[in-house]
């Protein structure tokens, strides 16, 4: 038995959960404040939020956290669940995807933990405090880029990173070598937001009439949890920088416009300085007012095939063989 805590900002972190709980072989229950997926084999363990006091106090613990907020009553019944169902189940190991004050108490109940660690520069002291207590680190991206996408990560720490490869939750497709005559560009907008408003995207077609379009977003086109559907018929995807995104263009093999988007720690930022190196994206520092028509026709002529060393579709395979690896250990110790 193996726990997985999935974060609850966003929709990668529960996509890749769910993609790599349905790889693996144990039994696996998922800890987290989002509702159980679809698909999800095993049992589901249903968590209170911790972020939703009006005025939350000292949450950082003086800077040696990242989110406790002080008297927050979610958060109290949050880790009295994690540590009841510690107690109960017996885990052999905890991914924890992300969270350094899950990992750290995963620990303190002297059960392993498996760290996902996001690209950024990631210095500050409490990211490489939960670095620390965890037993392995799974890196989604490809190997050799874990210096770009991580940079400053010391030896001590680096040794313990898995670079499993984009993770995509959808199968590996092939490259569209010809063009319609009227190519189809896709925008692919973040759960998480983004710089797109409604203007933008109305310039941008207006700036290109010889392409058609199809707007995934919540609020300024038709919204689909799944998207591979628009995404294979896309000649081009236009997307923001997150690592689900990028792992799920890759994987249909699409060359794309990608323009990252502020987060936390550079996140988007670092991702999207590694794409300019050869990858099949042509990366915008931000939405553009001018020049739409050839900026998507220059990316178009790209190769998608490129992804392939990116996401080679076994990224999911790779991880599994972490966490039952860690779970072999600990039952034969």
């Amino acid at each position: 038995m193996i726990g997985y805590y999935v974060h609850h900002h966003g929709t990668g972190h529960l996509h890749r959960a769910t993609t790599v709980a349905r790889t693996l072989t144990l039994p696996v229950t998922g800890l987290s404040s989002l509702p159980r997926p679809d698909g999800w084999p095993g049992e589901w363990l249903q968590l209170p939020r911790d972020d939703e006091g009006t005025a939350p106090r000292e949450p950082t613990a003086g800077g040696r956290l990242h989110w406790v907020p002080m008297g927050d009553p979610g958060l109290a019944r949050r880790m009295h669940r994690i540590s009841q169902w510690v107690a109960e189940s017996a885990p052999r190991a905890l991914v924890v995807d992300a969270s350094v004050e899950v990992a750290l108490l995963a620990r303190l109940h002297g059960v392993p933990a498996i760290g996902v660690v996001s690209p950024g520069r990631r210095h500050d002291e409490v990211h490489r405090l939960g670095w620390e207590v965890c037993t392995e680190l799974i890196a989604p991206w490809p190997a050799g880029w874990t210096d770009q996408l991580l940079p400053g990560l010391p030896d001590r720490l680096s040794s313990r990173v898995h670079a499993v490869g984009g993770l995509s939750r959808f199968p590996v497709g092939t490259a569209r070598h010809e063009h319609r005559t009227r190519p189809r560009v896709a925008l692919l907008a973040g759960t998480g937001g983004d710089d797109f408003t409604r203007e933008l995207v109305t310039t941008a077609r207006q700036q290109t009439p010889h392409w058609d379009w199809t707007v995934m977003s919540r609020h300024l086109g038709t919204w689909s949890a799944d998207p591979s559907a628009a995404i294979a018929d896309a000649d081009l995807v236009l997307t923001h920088a997150g690592q689900n995104a990028i792992a799920e263009v890759a994987a249909a093999r699409r060359p794309a416009v990608v323009i990252p988007q502020r987060r936390p720690f550079d996140e988007q930022d670092t991702t999207a300085a590694v794409l300019r190196a050869g990858w099949p994206a042509v990366v915008a520092d931000d939405v553009p007012t001018m020049g739409w028509a050839e900026l998507l026709d220059s990316a178009i002529e790209l190769d998608g095939q490129g992804w392939e060393r990116w996401c080679d579709g076994s990224a999911a395979a790779r991880f599994a063989a972490v966490v039952q690896d860690v779970h072999m250990r600990e039952t034969s110790a």
